[in-house]
């Protein structure tokens, strides 16, 4: 326990009042509300004649005895100071966000308080919380907790009293927690240890102790005692540094609690066996007396810098005065302005406790140096390091720096002070030689650009130029930024900020959202895209977050008109990906794949162009049928409907419903679907689709060609009946080399096997993981015979023989071309037989062949059909100018492919001629004769064809005719179309988007005339079955534009209303909304007048648009300014004090008002001659009804106003009253001075009348002489 004498507010407060405990009665009368002014004796109510009456007299009656009910604030404020040696992080010397500043964040976000950061020179931190007391308390407690170092101590209580310390659910524990800022520890129910721990600063450790230690007592079995003891004289029951309530306690074995100077109580508590007790409440009781009768009181003023050293550390110093004097010293607490200090003792031992606190208070001295406040901070230095190495040679030496003061004060013992103020002038005189500083101005808003990323260039300057740059927060908004250091290293880095900020000013920084998925597809393929738009947009800088981030922010820097530009390309980029990202899969049969695609990929090039879509098949190895399409939806389904339509053009589709129990789904289904598979496959792929699992519906559907879908029901039905009945599997294995063959081609074999035996044969598909495994399906005996046919086959197939053919050398080069392709075929097809062709250079003509015998035999049959059509080969020329030659081929040589495809053929071009003109054809010689008189005869017949014009074709002669009309048939034709030459270039289009879509969507080439030449004739070029689509495409085009222009014509009528300028306003909107609705409902542009354009009218509005439109367009505007002539204004005089209040949170009141009485309100702004005048804008009943709801408005809220202000009163301090402005002064009725008989009012300016403390009074004097 601590006696020393440092009181609260309060009790301090009580003992300058007389030192005598009573209780003041205070009221203040609102001048307002009172018509005449108090008497005086109200006013001053007569002090007791005696001390002693005071117990026994009544209140009086009047204006001290009115009581006034305290009103608490619901939201409270608290400072709290930490030093430095208690701050546990110490690192305030970085850009951003410290981990002190998050702890604050988190403090905030969890309880609700406001807290603000503050550090001083010194790097103590001051935190203030404001908010409603119980989140100020939690606040504090966590401040405490996380913010400064912990002291602990320990108090032992028994361990049956624990429980009353943690209360009810822990409650009685939280609160005493909040209410000290500590941390209680209590051990386990379990640990026999009794001692509770107390972690927190050592005030709160000192208030938590005492708490703990009286609920102790309360529960205690033994007697317990409260003893009232006035605040003022606990130091001496307590006695020097406790001793005398140490002995009281020791000797009577009693435990005696007096509250800490910190805890506003007065009872002290006694806790022990009931005689002892009473001994020591004898004691005290004692002491108690007898002080209170030898003790008196005086006050002295002394400084309240002093005071710390009259207290000294840890109050030793008060502590050694009571030793010495038996004097208690009551210094008035660090939060009061007083700076009287009681002194309570004997009165002969005052005398010496007075120079006591006089020499205490003396024995420091205070010094001051002159040091520019910018260099402050390098005198403190990095961490307070420079500061450390003199206060750590001069501990009791206290330096204070003083915010925007040039100067620094020094505080402690003389000598001390003298020493380290020489050390701080050499300190200043060193920094002023070498440093300079300089302020510029620099948009707040590039701040954080010149900082960086991490503050990497403000940290690449400073490290560079040695110096100190002084950014101020963004919450400050301040333009001024500091350079500090070396005068040459100050200028350079001047110059390279301002030039940094010149350059800022430019540019202009966006942030665009997009989605992040969509950053790679804008970046493009290693980049492409986005170079093209950085090439786009060369002076613009555009950043993409970093994929880890998962931020849809990119960030565009640059010019601010190339920024925004790049800004709206990127939007529409952005747009177009969002709109093209809506996928939808269709299933087509694969063998309607190829129609789709069309003759070298023309259908599906057309429908992907006209439905603006991207269209993916499935490749033509894979099984899959779906075909995915990717785009717009309304597109995406445009291109379906187009998709399934040549579908359904090509096949007679049917659709039809079978109906088979749920329960047997899963059976027909089979394994990983392969029982289904196999229908589907067997009819002609139809589609077979059964109802979602747990649906209960029997309905199964088949889609596909009639004759399959029949098929299918007819397998389905027959499968399902035999599930029913009984159902046999039986599993074989066979090589799956040997399942083509097995199955045979067109499935002719095994639907053999089949028909004979009943029994349904499923092979492996593709992605089933057991290749070898067949299955059986059926009845038992149509099982056991199908598995007894396939098993006889495969045994034959594991028979491997070898045999061989004759085969003329002249065709072996067409079976091992293209890496033997026909061989892979043969293989493939006929149970992987191996076929051995002799070596190229050999005039062999044996082929041997290896396999299963019926393998075998069926690849010899195979090559021998092959050969057959070798032997029947033909050559033919088709002649073809060569400049047609590549659109013959078509891209990528897709049409010959085509040709080649359907008419088995082989089509050979000849090698280009460089030259035409200049080449002669070298002489060919044909068995042995030269070829002179051939090409005499060729040079003669200018219609003959040149050997670069001729294509050969080889196969069967019929095929190679056939082929021959087809290649004729894709030599392109020209015809000329008649169109107005004033509208190529809205055929052309827009960098020649228009012609190029007609292009491609007719396959066509179309040549526009030069612009200089005026002609109309536009050329075609293409097939001839092309040619009447594009032509009739081209004059529909011709068709739509005139319609185009007409339409043009017709909408550019102009109409002008005139309307008074003051009406503009009214007519546009509030941010164009109204004249927005005109525009979008009457389809016209409406064009205000510019009112930077002098020559221009000011009261004309041009209307644009169809004729009849722009009529209804001015009729809605005269409508609107006719309901606006009908409108009045009236001023209302409306008391400014409840402006904010009806005008709202942002306006959204006086909105509500607006729009429900369909006025217009106006207040006056800051400054104006009338702050009172409001005016209100509508029609007349309109604006009377929204007056009469406003003035009640103000009636209910100046009520409040009226209650707030009294209130004010007296919630303000006094220090805030010498800020009013001069006022007539307290006035009171029957003062002493007023009455006939007795003398005039005192006057307050004499010396005489009111002397200064201290200052001789000069006697009064009287007609008889001076007084003796």
């Amino acid at each position: 326990m601590s006696s020393v004498a440092v009181l609260t507010q309060e009790s301090f407060a009580e003992h300058r009042s007389g030192l005598v405990p009573q209780q003041i009665k205070v009221a203040t009368l609102n001048s307002e509300e009172e018509s005449d002014p108090p008497t005086y004796k109200d006013a001053f109510p007569p002090l007791p004649e005696k001390a002693a009456c005071l117990e026994s007299a009544q209140e009086p009656a009047g204006a001290w005895s009115n009581k006034i009910r305290p009103i608490k604030a619901s939201v409270i404020t608290q400072v709290f100071h930490v030093p430095l040696e208690e701050r546990k992080y110490k690192d305030m010397n970085q850009f951003g966000e410290g981990e002190q500043a998050k702890i604050c964040l988190e403090i905030m976000q969890r309880t609700g308080a406001h807290l603000e950061l503050s550090l001083a020179k010194d790097q103590g931190l001051s935190i203030m919380v404001s908010g409603k007391l119980d989140a100020v308390m939690k606040a504090r407690k966590d401040i405490v907790a996380r913010l400064q170092t912990q002291a602990s101590a320990t108090v032992a209580i028994p361990k049956e009293h624990h429980r009353f310390v943690i209360g009810k659910n822990g409650e009685k524990l939280q609160d005493l927690e909040l209410k000290t800022a500590t941390k209680i520890q209590i051990p386990r129910p379990d640990d026999p240890s009794n001692q509770i721990k107390i972690t927190g600063t050592k005030e709160g450790i000192e208030k938590a102790r005492h708490e703990v230690l009286l609920i102790s007592a309360e529960q205690d079995k033994r007697a317990v005692e409260r003893l009232e003891v006035e605040k003022a004289f606990h130091p001496f029951i307590a006695g020097p540094y406790n001793r005398l309530v140490g002995e009281i306690m020791q000797e009577t074995g009693t435990r005696i609690n007096i509250p800490p100077p910190s805890v506003n109580r007065t009872e002290i508590v006694f806790t022990g066996e009931k005689e002892q007790l009473a001994q020591a409440v004898a004691r005290i009781k004692k002491i108690y007396e007898e002080k209170k009768k030898k003790t008196t009181t005086i006050a002295v003023e002394v400084k309240k810098s002093q005071h710390k050293y009259v207290i000294g550390p840890k109050g030793n110093s008060l502590q050694e005065i009571l030793e010495r004097t038996g004097v208690s010293v009551e210094i008035p607490p660090s939060d009061s302005i007083s700076e009287t200090v009681i002194l309570r003792g004997e009165p002969e031992k005052l005398g010496q406790a007075l120079t006591e606190v006089y020499a205490k208070a003396n024995s420091f001295t205070v010094s001051s140096v002159s040091a520019p406040s910018w260099l402050h901070r390098f005198i403190i230095g990095k961490k307070g390091q420079n500061l450390a190495k003199i206060t750590q040679q001069m501990p009791k030496v206290h330096i204070e720096f003083t915010e925007g003061e040039d100067k620094i004060t020094l505080e402690g013992p003389t000598e001390d002070v003298n020493v380290a103020q020489e050390q701080i002038e050499g300190m200043v005189k060193d920094l002023i030689n070498r440093m300079d500083y300089v302020e510029i101005n620099i948009d707040h808003k590039f701040h954080r650009h010149l900082i960086g990323k991490s503050g990497a260039n403000i940290n690449r300057i400073k490290d560079q130029y040695k110096v100190s740059v002084r950014i101020p927060p963004d919450s400050e908004k301040s333009n001024l930024i500091r350079i500090e250091g070396d005068p040459q290293g100050v200028q350079q880095a001047k110059r390279e900020l301002l030039e940094l900020a010149s350059r800022m000013e430019n540019e202009r920084t966006k942030d665009l959202i997009i989605e992040q998925r969509f950053h790679r597809t804008i970046i493009g393929q290693k980049g492409e895209r986005i170079r093209e738009i950085r090439d786009k947009f060369p002076e613009v800088i555009i950043n993409f977050p970093d994929p880890a981030q998962k931020s849809d922010i990119v960030q565009l820097r640059g010019p601010k008109n190339e920024v925004e530009k790049c800004t709206k390309y990127m939007q529409k980029m952005v747009a177009d990906l969002v709109e093209n990202s809506y996928s939808i899969s269709v299933p087509i049969f694969k063998q309607f794949h190829k129609n789709i695609i069309g003759k070298g990929g023309a259908n599906i090039k057309k429908i992907r162009e006209e439905s603006n879509t991207k269209i993916d098949l499935p490749a033509e190895n894979s099984n899959s049928e779906t075909i995915i399409i990717t785009g717009k939806r309304a597109n995406c389904e445009a291109a379906r409907s187009r998709i399934l339509s040549i579908q359904k053009d090509l096949a007679n589709i049917a659709e039809v419903e079978v109906s088979i129990p749920a329960r047997l789904h899963n059976s027909l289904i089979g394994t990983k679907g392969r029982l289904i598979r196999s229908i589907m496959e067997e009819c002609g792929g139809v589609h077979i689709h059964f109802p979602v699992e747990g649906s209960g519906s029997d309905t199964v559907v088949i889609r596909g060609p009639s004759s399959d879908v029949e098929k299918a029901k007819k397998q389905l039905l027959h499968l399902a009946e035999e599930k029913q009945t009984k159902s046999f599997t039986v599993d074989i294995r066979a090589k799956p080399e040997y399942h083509k063959f097995l199955i045979g081609k067109g499935g002719g074999k095994i639907r053999k096997v089949r028909d004979s035996t009943g029994a349904r044969i499923i092979f492996p598909a593709a992605e089933d993981k057991d290749q070898d495994l067949i299955t059986i399906i059926g009845k038992e005996d149509a099982v056991r015979e199908a598995q007894k046919e396939l098993e006889a086959l495969i045994q034959n197939l594991d028979n491997v023989v070898e045999d061989y053919m004759l085969v003329d050398p002249k065709h072996h080069r067409h079976f091992v071309i293209r890496r033997g392709q026909v061989l892979r075929e043969i293989a493939e097809e006929y149970g992987g037989v191996m076929v051995s062709f002799p070596r190229s250079g050999t005039q062999s003509d044996k082929v041997t062949l290896k396999g299963a015998k019926d393998c075998v035999e069926a690849a010899k049959k195979r090559i021998q059909e092959i050969i057959e059509d070798l032997e029947a080969q033909v050559t033919v020329e088709c002649a073809i100018p060569q400049r047609f030659h590549r659109s013959v081929m078509g891209p990528k040589g897709s049409r010959i492919q085509q040709i080649t495809r359907d008419y088995n053929v082989q089509i050979k071009f000849p090698d280009r001629e460089e030259n035409p003109v200049h080449n002669v054809e070298p002489s060919i010689q044909e068995n042995g004769d030269e070829a002179g008189e051939g090409r005499e005869a060729k040079e003669t017949d200018p219609g003959s064809p040149r050997r670069c014009d001729i294509i050969i074709i080889s196969g069967r002669k019929e095929k190679c005719e056939a082929a021959k009309e087809a290649l004729e048939a894709l030599v392109p034709v020209t015809i000329e179309v008649e169109v107005p030459f004033d509208l190529h270039r809205y055929i052309i289009g827009q960098k020649g988007s228009g012609i190029r879509k007609m292009m491609d969507e007719f396959e066509v080439n179309i040549h526009v005339p030069a612009p200089e030449l005026q002609s109309d004739v536009i050329a075609i070029t293409g097939l001839a079955a092309n040619l009447d689509r594009a032509k009739a495409g081209l004059l529909d085009r011709v068709k739509e534009l005139q319609a185009e222009q007409e339409d043009r014509a017709l909408r550019s009528f102009k109409l002008s209303v005139t309307v008074d300028p003051k009406y503009h306003p009214k007519i546009i909107g509030r941010k164009g909304a109204v004249i927005t609705q005109i525009r979008l409902e009457h389809d016209v542009n409406i064009q205000f007048p510019d009112k930077d354009d002098g020559n221009q009218p000011q009261d004309q509005i041009t209307i644009t648009g169809y004729e009849k439109n722009t009529e209804a367009a001015r009729d809605a505007i005269l409508k609107i300014v006719g309901e606006l002539e009908q409108m009045v204004s009236e001023d209302v005089p409306l008391d400014h004090r409840v402006h904010a209040r009806i005008i709202g949170a942002r306006g959204k009141a006086i909105r509500k008002i607006m729009d429900e009485f369909k006025v217009d309100i106006r207040f006056p702004q800051s400054g104006a001659p009338d702050p009172n005048c409001v005016t209100v804008t509508g029609l007349p009943e309109n604006v009377e009804e929204a007056i009469d709801h406003i003035l009640n408005l103000e009636e209910e809220y100046l009520a409040d106003v009226v209650d707030s202000e009294a209130l004010q009163v007296y919630m303000k301090p006094p220090a805030h009253e010498e800020s009013k402005a001069p006022s007539k002064g307290f006035v009171v009725r029957d003062a002493p001075w007023t009455s006939s008989n007795s003398e005039k009012a005192p006057d307050m300016s004499s010396s005489e009348e009111f002397p200064s403390f201290g200052a001789q009074v000069a006697p009064k004097t009287l007609p008889w002489g001076p007084k003796r």
